[in-house]
């Protein structure tokens, strides 16, 4: 069987350290990743992680695979205007898409139907294909305009999962916190991982 090819894109919200975790995660898994990330996104990383994010996809293709030690060819990272790729036809689909962070604008636009870049429009694609959609939104507090947005994907198949981390695992640190987000995540994805016991389990 070919590796999975999960999509994943990054927003300007606030939490880039879930979603390169979920990256670092996907590759360690053996997936195959098509990346996203806005200009904002770019921002925020540099922001909140040592991680700086590269204007040109092939530049961060380089970086990114030698920093998580990826496969050759694992990783895809397109411009938000390539619309060559993959991931802006349903007839090469990916078989899950990722946005995490997702910020309120990136999902006023997939609620809309406003395919107006790669990053909304694959995940337009991911929804009229039938392909899961996970949206990772980043915003407190959520407004009854959110709110909406949210039921209205929720309602076209799309799977909401705010990044609430629970603390019955009791985590020493930040890592510890951000694993709990990434699991569940990874866990809707099917991706084996082992971040977080499944409740119930002893150790």
């Amino acid at each position: 069987m070919n590796p999975r090819t999960i999509a994943l894109a990054f927003t300007g919200a606030s939490g880039l350290p879930y979603g390169l975790r979920l990256l670092e995660c996907l590759l360690a898994a053996g997936v195959n990743v098509q990346l996203l990330y806005s200009p904002a996104a770019q921002v925020v990383a540099k922001q909140e992680t040592d991680v700086t994010l590269p204007g040109r996809p092939a530049e961060a293709e380089v970086e990114l695979t030698a920093r998580y030690n990826a496969a050759p060819g694992q990783l895809k990272v397109y411009g938000q205007q390539e619309w060559f790729a993959p991931l802006a036809s349903g007839s090469s689909a990916p078989e899950a898409y990722v946005i995490c962070p997702c910020t309120m604008g990136t999902l006023a636009k997939v609620a809309a139907g406003m395919a107006d870049d790669l990053i909304s429009r694959a995940a337009d694609v991911v929804l009229k294909e039938g392909k899961k959609l996970i949206i990772v939104p980043r915003e407190s507090p959520f407004s009854v305009i959110h709110l909406e947005n949210m039921l209205r994907l929720a309602r076209a198949g799309a799977v909401i999962l705010p990044p609430n981390p629970g603390f019955y695992h009791h985590p020493a640190d930040l890592a510890g916190v951000i694993d709990f987000v990434v699991a569940r995540i990874l866990d809707q994805l099917g991706v084996a991982q082992t971040l977080m016991r499944p409740w119930g389990v002893a150790d």
